[in-house]
């Protein structure tokens, strides 16, 4: 008895990847000694039984009409044998499909994402370059008032000090983040040419709503700029000023919960007498579940200075998404060009569909991230199976797998081909429009600095006592910057959007929060780290088949990912009109040189290093020309 299927080779399975609405999707195995084939579908909790008609010599095939409606199928092989004997053929052992294992008992399934056929993403975004900014720590200008602090805040003096680390607070029971740089909003205003010379388009901003800490997650009140950052004019004028340059800005939404120190919650009474905290009769009680007024509520991963709020409430979904002058429509007319959903998966999925609505109500290019550090097109969250690619909630997400991947593969945990699959398996499941915007990172303020986890330094010290700030011996850093140079350089191979971290090009190390949110090293840059970056940014940003061609991967010994990129017949991956053209990348995980062959030609890649290899007949990278110009 023998039988076979590969998710990935379209013999088996055509189309590839994921499938519209009400498309059909023929599946095929290659089977022998046996009498009969079906095959098994599970669909909104039901499953189906479908024989298998042979279609070729040793080939049974089934065409699948897809539901007219957006969800996740999944499928595998009963397979009987003419010894009487029921084999199953289900997804790969590792879950990452392909080709297919066979077992006595139920496998797992191939998961196919059936999704909206009209579901497309803003092309700003397949053809962006993210900077994601944290604006306390990136550029100060003015002078510093402490008046504008929130309370029993305070102002390092010098610029280059390390962020403060004050745990447990007796009052709020976690690291205080009191302490403030005073970078604010006409700071990055100030630094709009340095960053468009590292060819970014888009501005992701950490919140800059008034909130008690550094970090603004605690929001305090979501239609005011914190006066620390400026105000709402000075956010106007760098809407502005960035779009004068061809870039958009993102603004980071925090609505699973509020701060307690809020003109909603006002735990601490600095928003007058009202709030949930101190009035049972406050407009915004019905936010929030008490289980004892006013003493116990539930809160945020049970940290009592954010208070969980209850998306659902209907004045809660009003004041963010539906009134005339919601939040999010707000900020959108003040010149947002969408936004980032914090833990997106611990919000409602009705309540991210209806921000969706709203936010292309007010702008038809309008986007909406979220935070997902898993596979966004089956997390289960609260024991729901979500899928954020349908087309019906999410624009992107932040790429927390593909990071993975890359740190598992430079830092030599897992070997090349499992690159591949872990990379592969992200495609398959994802419809075309979402890949292509995924927010591909190496570093987030969520994350040890990305030079210092490639120096296998910066996850030593997971338990936020132990972190401290250090300097890291220059091998280290060397070590760590060969592996982040290459991370970097394969990112911007990839389909996505890259997103770079403030301060990653210049060389900031350092371990989690605080310490990965040290203020830019303006004038002590790593100038060297700082060209690298700007010619990999730009040279992508001058190339269409590295935004929108297609992609091929393949692995080459243990090693050696290397990345094709193409465009033919004058039409990229969505059929828009480009040049065609072919880019390869080889990037070498090991200390030592690799040898690879391509095109017949052997090209020698450097031990943790990324090559472009050019094909004869082909542009070189770094002299590539596009008219992309941030349009659309």
């Amino acid at each position: 008895m023998y039988i076979y299927h590969d998710s990935r080779d379209p013999i088996f399975r055509t189309p590839q990847g994921a499938v519209p609405c009400g498309h059909s999707l023929r599946l095929r195995v290659h089977a022998e000694g046996l009498h009969r084939v079906i095959l098994r579908v599970w669909w909104q909790n039901a499953e189906t039984l479908l024989p298998m008609k042979p279609a070729h010599t040793n080939l049974y095939e089934c065409e699948l009409k897809l539901p007219a409606q957006p969800g996740l199928m999944w499928y595998y092989f009963i397979a009987e044998g003419d010894d009487n004997r029921t084999w199953f053929l289900g997804n790969a052992a590792d879950g990452l499909g392909g080709v297919g294992t066979v077992s006595d008992g139920q496998p797992g399934g191939y998961q196919i994402t059936v999704y909206d056929a009209a579901y497309d993403t803003p092309h700003w975004m397949r053809n962006g370059m993210m900077l994601q900014i944290m604006v306390d720590r990136y550029s100060a200008c003015g002078e510093k008032d402490v008046r504008n602090l929130p309370p029993a805040s305070y102002y390092h003096i010098r610029w280059d000090d390390d962020p403060a680390l004050i745990i447990n607070d007796d009052k709020y029971g976690d690291n205080c983040n009191n302490d403030y740089f005073g970078g604010n909003l006409r700071g990055v205003i100030e630094k709009l040419d340095y960053i468009q010379s590292l060819g970014v388009t888009v501005l992701y901003l950490n919140p800059i709503f008034k909130a008690r800490s550094n970090h603004k997650y605690n929001t305090g009140d979501y239609k005011t700029i914190d006066p620390s950052f400026g105000t709402e004019a000075d956010f106007v004028a760098l809407c502005d000023e960035a779009k004068k340059r061809g870039m958009r800005v993102i603004l980071d939404g925090v609505f699973s919960h509020t701060g307690s120190d809020s003109l909603y919650f006002n735990r601490d009474g600095n928003y007058g007498e009202g709030g949930a905290y101190n009035d049972p009769d406050s407009p915004y009680r019905e936010w929030y579940r008490f289980r004892h007024w006013p003493d116990d509520y539930e809160s945020w991963w049970g940290f009592t200075t954010l208070p969980n709020v209850l998306e659902d409430t209907p004045s809660f979904q009003d004041y963010i998404i539906r009134d005339e002058d919601s939040v999010i429509a707000h900020w959108l007319r003040a010149g947002a060009a969408g936004w980032r959903l914090d833990v997106a998966d611990e919000l409602p999925m009705e309540f991210i569909r209806r921000v969706r609505t709203r936010i292309l109500s007010e702008r038809e290019d309008g986007a909406l991230i979220g935070e997902v550090w898993e596979d966004p097109t089956n997390k289960v969250a609260y024991g729901e199976l979500r899928c954020y690619a349908l087309g019906d909630t999410l624009d992107s997400c932040m790429n927390y797998p593909l990071r993975s991947a890359l740190i598992d593969f430079m830092c030599c945990r897992n070997d090349a081909c499992t690159f591949v699959r872990r990379l592969e398996s992200m495609r398959e499941n994802m419809p075309a429009p979402f890949f292509y915007s995924e927010m591909n990172l190496l570093g987030s303020h969520d994350t040890a600095r990305a030079i210092s986890v490639f120096a296998d330094i910066g996850d030593m010290a997971p338990d936020r006592v132990y972190r401290h700030p250090f300097m890291m011996h220059p091998d280290d850093y060397a070590r760590g910057k060969r592996r982040m140079t290459a991370a970097w350089q394969l990112i911007c191979a990839l389909p996505g959007m890259p997103c770079l971290y403030y301060g990653d090009e210049a060389g900031l190390t350092g371990m989690a929060d605080p310490y990965n949110r040290a203020t830019y090293p303006w004038g002590r840059e790593d100038a060297e780290l700082v060209a690298t970056y700007r010619k990999i940014m730009t040279s992508r940003m001058a190339d269409p088949v590295l935004r929108t061609g297609e992609m091929r991967l393949n692995a080459v010994g243990a090693d050696v990912v290397i990345v094709e990129r193409r465009i033919e017949g004058g039409r990229d991956v969505f059929g828009e009109p480009a040049g065609n053209g072919l880019r390869v990348l080889a990037v070498n995980r090991c200390g030592e040189p690799r040898r690879v062959e391509y095109g017949g030609k052997v090209w020698e890649v450097p031990g943790e290093s990324a090559l472009w290899i050019t094909p004869a007949g082909e542009v070189p990278i770094d002299t590539a020309k596009s008219d992309w110009n941030g349009r659309d």
